[in-house]
């Protein structure tokens, strides 16, 4: 089968939940995006903007009410096997350690016993955990259990890869590490990821990780503008990347201002 150049595509999505007062209240309008192929997307948005609904209805969790997202040409019409996520909590399962975390996703997806094993071997070898396969997460520091995220996540070779702020409950020296050695993989081809789209609150974050920032207005969230970030990662240092942050953080400031 040919691969497909464009990842994901989103055309006029809305998305609307009852509130406490049954009351009916737009969460999302209007979300057109598109990602290709060798793509790191960033959204940036204030909280309760519906930055993870839209993560969760790419991921084929939730039903948009209206709109198309069609990913690797096919269109999302519930969970499926062209993406994975990495939550902000570590979610892991306290029974299950490190090994059986990472395996659990591939058993879904049918494969053979053998091949199972040595893919999470592989996959826990390549995102440093091959040491800690029998650990629980109890045993586990956050840096490690977010780790056990990320490998369970890549494991089953996703398409599109979905960070829902995964780094945000890391200390700073760890999420450093982490984001570093995430790069380091996608960028050296070690991984069959092809795009990622990143939700986080941090501006200097994404501009670090990603080739685009969109922002994501409020009430309702819609991308307002987006900011192709052309210089070289090798080269993005904190001094390098100031003149972008503060441009962006100016941008989302006066949207979040125009859309309290």
């Amino acid at each position: 089968m040919k691969a497909c150049k464009e990842i994901l595509k989103i055309h006029n999505v809305e998305k609307s939940f009852n509130n406490a007062h049954k009351q009916k209240t737009t969460i999302l309008r209007n979300i057109n995006l598109r990602i290709e192929e060798n793509e790191i997307v960033a959204l940036l948005g204030k909280s309760g903007s519906g930055k993870s609904t839209l993560l969760r209805m790419i991921s084929g969790l939730v039903e948009p009410d209206s709109g198309s997202i069609i990913c690797c040409d096919r269109p999302v019409e519930g969970p499926g096997d062209h993406t994975s996520m990495v939550f902000q909590s570590f979610a892991l399962f306290p029974w299950l350690n490190v090994f059986q975390s990472v395996a659990l996703g591939l058993q879904a997806l049918g494969l053979a016993r053998n091949e199972v094993d040595w893919r999470t071997m592989e996959m826990l070898d390549l995102i440093g955990l091959a040491d800690y396969a029998a650990a629980y997460p109890r045993e586990l520091s956050g840096g490690m259990r977010q780790r056990v995220g990320f490998a369970r996540a890549l494991a089953v070779e996703p398409e599109l890869l979905l960070l829902d702020e995964p780094f945000s409950a890391l200390d700073i020296f760890t999420g450093n590490k982490l984001r570093s050695d995430l790069l380091e993989l996608w960028e050296n081809r070690e991984i069959k990821t092809r795009a990622m789209l990143l939700v986080t609150h941090d501006v200097e974050e994404a501009v670090m990780l990603s080739d685009r920032v969109c922002l994501l207005s409020s009430h309702p969230g819609t991308i307002t503008e987006c900011f192709d970030i052309t210089l070289d990662r090798k080269n993005r240092t904190k001094q390098t990347i100031t003149p972008l942050v503060d441009e962006i953080s100016e941008a989302l400031t006066r949207l979040i201002a125009a859309h309290p």
